[in-house]
């Protein structure tokens, strides 16, 4: 008699009670079955389509719901004094240009522009320039006439902290132009942030298109061979 008939039979591990039923695959629902073949069924370029439309529709909501900013600019200019160097008053322009945003100018222009200097802080701007003795002072606002008001309280307040000191540096500013309030906004419309929001999808589409998984035999190109696995061993154990 040969050992395979005389082995008794292998015992059977009893089921775990307390375990549950065994783990099944993870699908997708039912449900979403026939939508993600439709997904799949797309054209690769569907992907940078996608992205063009929707950056270009958040681009113009986002111009649409913005309100929209005007700015207001009002000039002044450095005048030397008759027995100063004309040249010194470019140095003074620079140095007052830096000076106008500062907290003792903006505390006294809060009184003629009727907000905190927070909000003057926040929305005025300065610029000068490196040919003439000018300080331009910008101002933004949501509404027009207060953009005005807030330039032209800080060129006034400038004005009057440089004549204090006038006697010293023999410079005094005068104002050259009061500013006027703006007909048009200086913040992009709607159409141009829906054409940047356009830009920055199409962008992300195309970077999603170079990056999307390829399927075999999808290209043009063979199929992918199988791996061949181990070779299953001889049963020898009815040969004993």
């Amino acid at each position: 008699m040969t050992e395979s008939m005389t082995r008794p039979p292998a015992e059977t591990a009893a089921p775990d009670e307390g375990a549950g039923p065994p783990a099944r695959p993870r699908h997708a629902p039912a449900v979403l079955r026939p939508a993600l073949r439709r997904v799949r069924a797309l054209p690769p370029w569907s992907a940078l389509v996608a992205g063009v439309l929707a950056g270009g529709l958040l681009g113009a909501g986002y111009g649409l719901l913005t309100p929209a900013r005007y700015t207001a600019t009002s000039y002044v200019v450095a005048v030397p004094a008759d027995a100063s160097d004309p040249a010194s008053a470019l140095g003074f322009a620079q140095a007052y240009g830096r000076v106008a945003t500062q907290l003792a100018v903006l505390a006294d222009a809060q009184m003629w522009a009727h907000v905190p200097v927070t909000t003057l802080r926040e929305s005025v701007r300065t610029a000068t320039s490196p040919d003439a003795p000018m300080v331009s002072v910008s101002a933004t606002s949501s509404s027009p006439e207060e953009a005005a008001d807030m330039a032209d309280a800080v060129a006034r307040a400038l004005t009057r902290h440089a004549a204090a000191s006038a006697d010293d540096t023999r410079v005094e500013l005068r104002q050259f132009a009061r500013a006027t309030e703006p007909t048009e906004p200086s913040s992009a419309s709607a159409a141009v942030t829906g054409l940047v929001g356009a830009s920055a999808g199409g962008l992300l589409g195309g970077l999603a298109l170079l990056v999307r998984p390829r399927r075999a035999g999808r290209d043009g190109g063979p199929p992918a061979a199988p791996v061949p696995g181990p070779a299953p061993a001889a049963d020898v154990r009815g040969q004993l």
